[in-house]
């Protein structure tokens, strides 16, 4: 069976479309590319024939990333994920990094590989489907089956509102205050439309690294208070759930300018005790949504302005060892954020070996990589600093 067939079952997997699906659906119907990519990059060599086989392997086990939207449903026929041959030198510029994948037509996940001095191995998701803990799930199940063995799978059908119930009680949540729009820190003039990805691998490895580049950012801000995003992987109310849906919810966190780390910190634990991110999800978006209550207010800026400063998704430890094979030593792991038209920027980090791996997306305009690079050194100072 070719890997970009359609998958054959009797009785294919389906699952409702949740509230947070939905609104990425919203997004993505405005003009907003909801994408996760992933990159991994090391020694050795992956065949591209090898590499079809096991993503046919993995997605026979993972079914959600060969799904289609069918009125309310998700439904598991779809194209399964492609994989593409890159230049071996092919750079983030390169159009496959920029276009959208299509939830009705499908494919909603692809796969790019590129063999040059370094092999480079390119996943790219809808988020409208899956998410950052989803999508790795379904890489270690491809490398899984590059090795031989069994992918371990997800085919629970859950969607957030399981996670809601597991999580129990949850306290109300009190919707936080709408913010007027801050001016851009990153560059100046008009974006051009497409993102700008800056990268820095810091030789440190510290905890708190969410609330440790909250802080760098904070120092940013050329206002008194600044308003951040972390997502939350919902699977933590019930870790025993193996499901590579989209279950991420979201934490709103307002800094003052020149904050400290540590009461950052305490802020995101005390958050997550009190579990704000499963409060949120019972909010009216549309009247309580802190930062535009429409995809078209959303859009309404000319991106001088924005309400949110930043996103800020730690994916934490990478297991470099789930994605080996005989022939091939993972180097590097990162992620290449999606641009959201509210928010500035999106940082995002993972732990690999005794490093840290950033990438902070931005809009491209002039200045901004100058301004991105001097973010991502205080963010280095604030990741190497024991105290």
């Amino acid at each position: 069976m070719n890997a970009t067939s359609e998958p054959r079952a009797e009785r294919p997997y389906t699952r409702r479309i949740s509230p947070i699906e939905r609104g990425y659906l919203t997004a993505s119907a405005a003009g907003c590319p909801q994408l996760i990519q992933m990159v991994l990059e090391g020694e050795g060599h992956i065949g591209a024939d090898a590499l079809r086989e096991a993503v046919h392997t993995a997605t026979l086990a993972n079914p959600g990333l060969a799904v289609r939207r069918r009125s309310a449903l998700w439904r598991a026929d779809g194209p399964f994920p492609p994989v593409v041959e890159l230049p071996g030198a092919a750079d983030l510029g390169a159009s496959f990094f920029h276009r959208d994948l299509d939830v009705v037509t499908g494919p909603v996940c692809e796969v790019g590989v590129g063999q040059g001095p370094a092999t480079r191995l390119v996943v790219r998701a809808s988020h409208v489907v899956t998410d950052g803990r989803g999508l790795r799930h379904w890489i270690a199940d491809v490398f899984r089956a590059l090795r031989g063995e069994e992918p371990l799978g997800a085919l629970s059908d859950a969607d957030d509102g399981h996670f809601r119930t597991a999580a129990g009680r949850v306290p109300p949540l009190k919707p936080p205050a709408r913010l007027r729009g801050q001016p851009a820190i990153l560059g100046a003039g008009p974006p051009d439309g497409t993102p700008l990805w800056t990268r820095r691998r810091v030789p440190a490895r510290p905890t708190a690294v969410t609330a440790r580049v909250a802080a760098a950012v904070s120092r940013s801000i050329t206002t008194d208070t600044g308003r951040l995003i972390v997502p939350v992987d919902l699977r933590r109310h019930d870790p025993s759930v193996r499901s590579t849906a989209n279950l991420t919810s979201q934490l709103v966190l307002d800094v003052n300018r020149d904050d400290d780390w540590k009461r950052l910190h305490g802020e995101l634990i005390r958050a997550l005790l009190r579990k704000r991110e499963v409060a949120s999800l019972g909010g009216d978006f549309r009247r309580n949504n802190p930062f535009a209550n429409t995809i078209g207010e959303a859009w309404a800026g000319d991106g001088s302005h924005f309400p949110g400063t930043a996103i800020v998704s730690d994916h934490g430890p990478i297991d470099t060892g789930e994605l080996s094979t005989g022939r091939f030593r993972p180097t590097a792991f990162y992620t290449l954020p999606m641009l959201v038209p509210y928010v500035e920027m999106f940082v995002s980090a993972c732990q690999v070996g005794n490093s840290t791996e950033l990438t902070l997306a931005c809009r491209n305009r002039p200045g901004a990589r100058e301004a991105a690079e001097a973010l991502l050194d205080d963010v280095e100072d604030a990741l190497g600093d024991a105290h």
